[in-house]
């Protein structure tokens, strides 16, 4: 490990103790951060993936129930039943911390286009049962999916902050840690040597002064 470039003085030796006291302390929170950002997106992802397979056997069951619907429906009715909206979704995002990572929180309500009415208007002369339940699975649907996308937000920008934090710790681990002590050994070893070296001159000078 190279050792860093500087003067082997007992000021600088000082300095590169305390910054290696800072950068151990340091590697430590960052570590101490990085098991706890993994556990939660551990759980995280657990989570995600049993939201996920609910939420596509229940839009494939939705999806089914709309074929079966249109197979019996005319299809210009269709088109024009869903062309103007009766409801609108309001989303509200807020932020929440987790491990200084901001995160996502969303909140959706739905908000009546018409006053009347929330739902869909269609005569059931012209519909099914397959159409109402695929409408209604849909519906019910919703509070999933937002709650998926909220969750899947959450892994993406955790894992950003894992991989960044991961190489700050191997930074501090594997490079700035064993620099400093590399480069504290060597200015140890220099000032001892320094020290050897003035007490034999004095010894010297002091065998002469004798003589």
């Amino acid at each position: 490990m190279a050792r860093l470039n500087v003067k082997p003085t007992r000021m600088e030796l000082s300095n590169l103790k305390s910054r290696l006291v800072l950068s151990t302390r340091g590697h430590k929170l960052l570590k101490d951060k990085q098991d706890e950002l993994m556990r939660q997106f551990i759980n995280l992802i657990r989570e995600n993936n049993l939201l996920r397979d609910e939420v596509e056997k229940e839009l494939t069951a939705s999806m089914r129930s709309f074929v079966v619907a249109k197979s019996l429906l005319n299809e210009a009715f269709i088109e024009e039943l869903f062309a103007v909206p009766g409801t609108a979704v309001e989303l509200d995002i807020q932020e929440k911390n987790i491990m200084s990572v901001v995160v996502p929180q969303m909140n959706f309500s739905i908000v009546d286009q018409d006053e009347k009415s929330t739902d869909l208007q269609y005569g059931y002369v012209n519909s099914n049962g397959e159409l109402d339940d695929a409408i209604k699975k849909i519906e019910d649907i919703l509070p999933k999916l937002l709650k998926l996308s909220e969750i899947e937000k959450t892994c993406q920008l955790l894992a950003d902050e894992i991989e960044k934090t991961r190489r700050r710790v191997n930074a501090l681990e594997y490079k700035m840690i064993p620099q400093l002590q590399e480069t504290i050994r060597y200015i140890q070893m220099k000032l001892e040597e320094n020290e050897r070296s003035s007490i034999v001159r004095m010894m010297k000078v002091k065998d002469m002064g004798v003589s």
